[in-house]
């Protein structure tokens, strides 16, 4: 399907471009999803041939956002890029919530994307200045803000992040473009767009500054007093975030969505080490990445089997919201031949392989085992004490 253009987009917010949108989503749902069948619908029903592409591509990409921000995706505006990149609004809220308790009241979103973060801000009471370098982007924005009745609260602008006088707002959000045209993500925060100097030199001119970073953001980049905190939706890690000046509260925290659990520590301490246990635990991607598995251990009373490897045991079975428990039925030294006997003794047809300090890879080493049977269990590749180690688990 074609990209929105400037055009298209100004035609979308028509009368006509309206009616075309909801055309094509009868259109698409009555084709089961299927776009040739629903392109031949909405032509024969008189709608311009280049407008109906415009409102299906629409459809489609408000179909596809709703995992991020439910019903509201359905009077919102897209682009493919812009929406993989856009905060998740249940990460959005919570940031507005935070930022509101601390007493913001004037925001400028610096990197607006598409005004997932400057329309969760206004929601909550927040008056937003948003700009976007991106013209496209920009003018998706302000059509979402329109579009959701927030206008009152925010204003959309194209402009460059470093011409906006940031001193005049109370706190100042930044989201830098980690992506480049044909190139893909970008990794160095030296390459992001504004440049990181820029960035991290936003909390000296206005205290309470919030960074949305990369999952994979080096801790030695955090500003001196500032928390860096660690978000996963449903499991899945999705950003880092530094909280500067009086914005911060810990020095570490991990975040897990929808839930809100929240783990907090220094991200210094190390985790007792023993012996393996009857259960095991995968700490959330967040739990790991913040640097906080020793207060994870801590919250269950377990330990770690091998001081560098994220995997806590403990010998009772302990609930935690931080990480998924396996029961451990089997501990062996790798070896091909004896985890193929072990499936084949226990039947085991399906697998489920999870792995830290492997280097195999699972798809490769499921068709080696030769799997067949009617049970299911769980595979975790692991080392301990340096050397490579497997342990056959069940859900717990």
């Amino acid at each position: 399907m074609p990209g929105v253009t400037p055009e298209t987009l100004a035609r979308l917010r028509t009368p006509d471009g309206l009616n075309a949108l909801a055309e094509a989503a009868d259109a698409t749902a009555a084709s089961a999803g299927d776009p040739l069948a629903a392109a031949s619908s909405l032509r024969s029903r008189g709608i311009d041939p280049e407008l109906a592409a415009a409102a299906l591509t629409q459809v489609e990409l408000r179909r596809r956002a709703e995992t991020k921000f439910g019903a509201a995706a359905r009077d919102m505006f897209f682009t493919r890029a812009g929406l993989e990149q856009a905060t998740r609004a249940v990460v959005a809220e919570r940031r507005a919530a935070r930022l509101a308790a601390a007493g913001v009241r004037t925001l400028a979103d610096l990197g607006c994307g598409l005004g997932s973060d400057a329309l969760a801000a206004a929601r909550a009471g927040i008056r937003v200045y948003a700009v976007e370098a991106d013209p496209l982007t920009s003018e998706i924005a302000a059509a979402n803000v329109v579009a959701l009745g927030l206008d009152a609260l925010v204003k959309v602008e194209c402009a460059d992040a470093t011409t906006v006088r940031v001193e005049d707002y109370d706190a100042v959000f930044a989201d830098p473009a980690r992506r480049r045209a044909g190139r893909g993500r970008v990794f160095d925060p030296k390459s992001y767009s504004p440049p990181w100097d820029f960035v991290a030199g936003l909390a000296d001119r206005v205290p309470r500054t919030v960074l949305k970073l990369a999952p994979g953001i080096d801790h030695e980049l955090l500003p001196p007093g500032a928390e860096g905190e660690w978000v996963s939706v449903d499991g899945d890690l999705v950003e880092a975030a530094f909280w500067c000046g009086p914005l911060a509260e810990v020095p570490r925290r991990a975040t897990l969505l929808p839930a809100g659990a929240e783990l907090t520590g220094t991200g210094r301490e190390r985790a007792p080490v023993g012996e393996v246990g009857a259960f095991l635990y995968d700490p959330d991607p967040a739990v790991v990445r913040s640097h906080l598995v020793a207060e994870f251990a801590a919250s269950i009373g377990g330990r770690l089997a091998d001081p560098d490897i994220a995997y806590v045991y403990t010998d009772g079975a302990v609930f935690t919201p931080y990480g998924r428990r396996l029961e451990v039925l089997d501990v062996l030294p790798f070896s091909l031949k004896r985890l193929r006997a072990l499936m084949r003794e226990r039947g085991i047809g399906r697998l489920e392989i999870r792995k830290r300090g492997s280097a195999l890879e699972p798809d490769q080493l499921r068709r080696d085992l030769r799997l067949s049977g009617p049970a299911a269990a769980s595979l975790v590749l692991t080392r301990i004490g340096g050397a490579p180690m497997a342990l056959l688990c069940r859900a717990s």
